[in-house]
């Protein structure tokens, strides 16, 4: 059920930003029409970066059975997989909003990737399983 949702809402978040992108410019649109093409943007990452890392857990899965006979790697659930995107997807949309205003640097680029660090450990550490 949950994939089914993440792709509903990856596909629903893609053309709402498509007809939002079609239909206003930043000048108009005003600052609730920018939060909502940040928004979406991150519920179209956030299915993306689930997809990519439930799938690549699966193929590096299969890899390290080849190689390894002793604890081979275990795969990532779908649930597991969307906890860590959801702090995953962030990061290029904070990027995205630093460079909007100018304002993306090497020390905003170090600060972000922090906090990506730092919110991975969390979600590892509280998601058992």
């Amino acid at each position: 059920m949950l994939g089914k949702v993440i792709a509903i809402s990856t596909v629903i978040a893609a053309i709402l930003l498509i007809v939002l992108l079609q239909t206003t410019n930043p000048s108009t649109a005003g600052p609730l029409g920018l939060l909502a093409v940040f928004f979406l943007l991150y519920v179209i990452l956030l299915g993306a970066v689930t997809e990519v890392l439930w799938v690549g857990s699966g193929v590096l899965q299969a890899i390290g059975k080849r190689f390894t006979s002793k604890r081979p790697p275990g795969r990532l659930s779908l649930q597991r997989s969307y906890y860590f995107s959801t702090v995953l997807a962030l990061g290029p949309v904070m990027a995205l909003a630093m460079a909007s205003i100018g304002s993306f640097g090497v020390y905003e680029a170090v600060l972000i990737t922090v906090f990506l660090a730092v919110g991975t450990l969390y979600v590892s550490r509280r998601s058992n399983g």
